[in-house]
This record gives C-alpha cells, structure tokens and sequence, in this order.
C-alpha cells in the first residue's frame, strides 16, 4: 500500500514568529505533527495551537528523526522543525538519509534563516565578503579537523563565522580558537558575537579579536572574525565588499 503521508523539514529561523520564512509558516499550518528538539518546538508551539507537539533532549537526533518518519509513514503531514536552516547544522539530511528507503514518502526541506544571516544583520554587515561557517562542537567532528579548517581559512583571509563556541564541557574552545586564528590574524581584528538572537534574552558585542579570546560566549552565541578589511562603522562590523574602489 502506498503512503500517503509528508515530512517537512523546517527551519524556522533564529527564534521569533517574524523572523520565519512565508513558506515554513504555511508548512507548519498544513502539518498535524511538530517533532523536534524540546527548545525547538517550544518556540512554535503558541503560534500553532492545536498541533501534536512530539520533543525529544539533546542528543536524540537519530531518535527525533525516526519518530517523524513514523508518524509520516501513518499518512499523516508532519513538521520537523530546526533552529536557523534545516540543512545547516540541521535534520535536513539525517532525514534523507534514513528515509533513503521509503520511496513513497513525500519529504520536502523548507529552507530557514539561518544564525550566521540573522546574528550578521543584527551587528551590521559583517559577511559581505568570502566567509567561512565552522562549528566548534567536536561531538561528531574530530576537534584536529576542525583546528585545521580554522587555520586553513584564516590563512585564506576569510571572515570567520563560527557556531557552538563554548559549553561548560568546551569552556575554553573559543579561546584556542582565536589563538589559532591570531596565528594569521591581527589580533586587532575587529570581531562581534550575537546571543540568544531574535530572543528576549538578546545581546551583542564588537570587540577585537585580542578581546573575543577572553569572551564569555555559550552554545546559543554565535560568533563573528572578520578579515583585514573588517572595520566598524557607528558601532557597528562591516567587511566592504569593494564596490568604493571600482
């Protein structure tokens, strides 16, 4: 018997209503289903009442996923909702890859505005060149692949924009971030971090690369390195582009 049901994978932005996308907002009205992440979900869950709210903790990516395949495959449309971008950081692939073999299930990735864009508009323009997005959490990464991505784009000059950058396991990961950084980085650098964005909790921060070292920054901060034209404008981080010297 052929299914019938669909999986939506949902970014829904950095955290508030106003900040989602058109079409994930439409995707979450047709569902009957929200699965994800407790903190996920409970960004949503006022905004569309009546919903069967499903939430597993962290850590429970392969479980959470599963769960949205199932209730899917019961001919139901289900939402699994992700922070930012579904496919930056996201479910978005864990999804297709374990539903490689349920060929009747209808499953469509709706795309989300992801930290790196959200925490940029609020410090100014700080990626308007070539950048780089590199998540500090070595769960599934070895931390020396992620030592040498640092230090490849930095000697490359590229703005920095860095997720996950400390937790009270990882306390001092941002900081041998930045020494590595600085190995090809003026420590002059002008820097910025964002947290909590689009949250009541919100705060942000233009500092030098020397000052971001010593920075105290948690998992829902996301962090910005500029290159050597990275400048502050009235307070706030802009990378020119170059279009003043055409």
């Amino acid at each position: 018997m052929k299914n019938t049901g669909k999986l939506y994978v949902v970014g829904i932005g950095p955290g508030a209503y106003e900040d989602m996308t058109v079409k994930a907002v439409k995707a979450l009205e047709e569902s009957q289903v929200i699965v994800g992440y407790t903190v996920y979900v409970d960004l949503v869950r006022d905004h569309f009442p009546g919903k069967e709210m499903i939430t597993t903790p962290m850590r429970r990516e392969q479980e959470r996923c599963q769960l949205a395949i199932d209730e899917a495959k019961k001919g139901k449309t289900v939402a699994m909702v992700c922070s930012g971008d579904s496919g930056v950081y996201g479910m978005s692939g864990l999804i297709l890859e374990m539903a490689e073999h349920d060929a009747d299930l209808e499953i469509q990735v709706i795309p989300g505005v992801t930290a790196a864009l959200s925490g940029g508009a609020l410090l100014g323009a700080p990626l308007g060149h070539d950048f780089a997005v590199i998540s500090l959490s070595d769960l599934l990464t070895p931390m020396e692949l992620i030592e040498e991505r640092l230090r490849r784009s930095a000697q490359a000059d590229m703005i920095l924009c860095i997720y996950n950058p400390a937790s009270k396991k990882r306390a001092d990961y941002l900081k041998r971030a930045c020494e590595i950084v600085m190995e090809y980085k003026s420590p002059k650098t002008v820097c910025g971090f964002v947290r909590n964005i689009s949250r009541e909790e919100e705060e942000m921060e233009i500092l030098s690369l020397e000052q971001l070292k010593d920075a105290q920054v948690d998992m829902f901060t996301t962090v910005y390195i500029g290159n050597s034209m990275t400048k502050e404008i009235r307070g706030r981080m802009v990378t020119p582009r170059g279009y003043k010297n055409v």
